[in-house]
């Protein structure tokens, strides 16, 4: 998570540490939570599967 900078953005409590069991459920998990990851001030997010970068950054402005 990053914010317009480029910064790596720490989040916390439910936000922050996600795993998901498929890319699926990542970006499902990201549709519902987006609004709440931009009040954090996290302007994008890159998905990866263990080390290898899956996509990203993507931002969560339209």
């Amino acid at each position: 998570m990053e914010n317009s900078a480029g910064v790596e953005v720490d989040v916390v409590g439910e936000l922050a540490g996600q795993r998901f069991a498929s890319q699926a459920d990542a970006e499902s998990w990201v549709g519902e939570t987006w609004s709440d990851l931009a009040a954090e001030g996290v302007d994008a997010v890159t998905l990866f599967e263990h080390d290898r970068l899956v996509y990203g950054p993507m931002s969560l402005h339209p």
